[in-house]
């Protein structure tokens, strides 16, 4: 009985995963190859003092410089720190800084848009606001937050949260305008409904999808903007490994030493690059215009 069980229970789940391959994998090609990407570089994270040859703030002056070998498989930067450890350490502030300004965007920008997008007496104030902040360059906007607070990892999500959220609040408006619109609001309305329960029930459902594809794309710009704050200084403190200002460190010794720039650089692509196509993925897969066509 326990052998027939087991056959059972192997084919079932066998085809499972074939059902899974039909359904997922096949039709939604771009979507794996980023999730896989994205799922490979947060168990970076994750599991990253398990993956350290090396302690990524040790300074060993005698082995400063050295190429790429078995010893130091990305080689080691002008303090002799290895950039192998420094790499994988630096995935864990990317993933951060990324992952908590996509949050705190879109839980932000949700919640002013819907309130700008339905009371119409605040619409135009809202919006102007939005307006000023995007009038900004997000860098330099970020760069004077920094610069009047003082650099730290909170102080560079912070400051790369808020030139978002203008984005998200103008996406969710725009969305929260034509649903107001439509028969099934207005018949709630006409019942007595309240604001906060028409917000609620009929209107967040319908900004939830788009809204999972902007934090995607929120996720990979505030991975990048993090990597260029922290390669022009104003990112976080030297002390703490992250992929710009190890790239930074590393642009004096280029000719020299290559690898300092290049293991970073990659390993900033390849995240970045992940998050994308997942979003491009995700946007095939919830949008039902995009959904009947393939």
């Amino acid at each position: 009985m326990s052998v027939l069980y087991d056959r059972v229970v192997d084919s079932s789940l066998r085809g499972r995963f074939a059902e899974l391959r039909r359904n997922v994998l096949q039709r939604y090609p771009t979507m794996t190859i980023g999730g896989v990407l994205l799922i490979l570089m947060i168990a970076a994270a994750i599991f990253a003092p398990l993956l350290f040859t090396v302690d990524p703030i040790k300074l060993d002056p005698v082995v400063r410089l050295r190429a790429p070998s078995e010893a130091y498989w990305f080689g080691t930067d002008m303090f002799g720190r290895d950039i192998y450890s420094r790499t994988i350490y630096g995935t864990r502030i990317s993933l951060f800084v990324g992952l908590v300004a996509a949050a705190l965007s879109v839980a932000i920008g949700l919640v002013v848009g819907m309130i700008a997008g339905y009371v119409r007496i605040l619409d135009s104030v809202v919006m102007r606001v939005m307006d000023g902040v995007m009038a900004i360059p997000g860098i330099l906007l970020a760069i004077a937050l920094i610069s009047l607070s003082g650099a730290s990892l909170a102080t560079v999500t912070v400051a790369i949260t808020i030139p978002e959220i203008p984005r998200v609040v103008r996406l969710v408006r725009s969305i929260v305008l034509s649903v107001r619109e439509e028969p099934y609001v207005e018949a709630a309305i006409a019942a007595g409904t309240r604001l906060p329960m028409i917000l609620v029930r009929h209107v967040l459902p319908n900004t939830i999808p788009p809204l999972i594809v902007q934090a995607t794309y929120v996720c990979a710009s505030a991975m990048l903007t993090e990597a260029i704050l922290g390669f022009l200084g104003a990112g976080t403190p030297p002390e703490i490994p992250s992929w710009g200002n190890i790239m930074a460190e590393g642009r004096t010794y280029f000719q020299l030493a290559p690898w300092i720039i290049f293991f970073p650089g990659i390993a900033l692509a390849l995240t970045v690059l992940g998050v994308n196509v997942l979003g491009d993925g995700l946007r095939d897969t919830l949008d039902p215009r995009i959904a009947k066509k393939m």
